[in-house]
């Protein structure tokens, strides 16, 4: 645990608002899944308005930062590695990119990075032989691969988060409606509603100017070896700010052109 506090979690009237109409939504009721995802919405409209007021809430955006750096120093070594099951991944992930802090950030991002690795999994039905059967991926992961974990990351650890704050209100207030797993549809919305604000390494190496001297000084620590991939951990690792800042709400179309302060 070190030095962290109990969670005592979120207060506020968009917090209280987003509550009282999951305590007010059923399953069978009409258009049952459209409120729910408006409730979705609450809650992440609610952790937005938290976190542009303190960013040091809950230690979200701190613990994002740290796990996306460490996520992004594990890529080249999965690029170069791959991994012999799904299990086995997800363990190796946890354990690299999770950390063993006992707040629900903490929490947050270990689940986040394995509801990734099945995310990714989904999206690449060519890894289903590599990762179901003990075969190791030879040679490694393509980087098309782990420029999509990179991104699921962010986006699921959000969702994780939110989950997390709709369980503890369910279990507390309306048990009745843990059968239905609202928490879990909700983290799914919020996953998918975010994921395509995180920034693609793959994508942001060949047209972010920013990015441009990052990527000489990368490819020179390499020297003669002209592997275009090369400098994608240090781009990666470079991202996380903006990453970070996008899921969490602090960087939005209006600061887009302050995103080196907003980050």
């Amino acid at each position: 645990m070190g030095t962290s506090t109990r969670w005592k979690g979120p207060n506020g009237d968009r917090w209280s608002s987003a509550g009282r109409r999951l305590a007010r939504w059923r399953e069978d009721s009409r258009n049952a899944d459209q409120r729910l995802e408006e409730i979705a919405a609450d809650h992440l409209s609610a952790l937005h308005e938290t976190l542009r007021a303190d960013r040091s809430a809950f230690g979200l955006y701190d613990t994002a930062c740290a796990a996306g750096e460490r996520l992004a120093g594990a890529l080249g070594a999965l690029a170069a590695e791959g991994a012999e099951s799904e299990d086995a991944l997800v363990a190796r992930l946890v354990s690299e990119v999770g950390g063993d802090g006992g707040t629900l950030a903490d929490a947050a991002v270990r689940r986040g990075i394995a509801a990734a690795v099945r995310d990714v999994r989904s999206r690449h039905p060519e890894l289903d032989d590599a990762l179901s059967g003990g075969s190791a991926v030879g040679g490694g992961f393509t980087w098309d691969i782990l420029c999509d974990l990179y991104q699921v990351f962010f986006a699921d650890m959000v969702g994780e988060f939110l989950k997390s704050v709709v369980a503890e209100h369910v279990k507390l207030t309306v048990p009745v409606l843990i059968a239905a797993d609202p928490e879990g549809r909700i983290a799914d919305w919020v996953a998918e509603k975010v994921v395509d604000l995180v920034p693609n390494p793959c994508e942001e190496s060949a047209e972010a100017t920013d990015l441009t001297q990052a990527v000489d000084t990368a490819q020179s620590v390499v020297g003669a070896v002209q592997d275009p991939s090369a400098p994608l951990p240090k781009i990666a690792e470079l991202l996380v700010p903006r990453a970070v800042g996008k899921v969490l709400g602090l960087i939005t179309e209006e600061t887009t052109g302050e995103e080196g302060t907003a980050a």
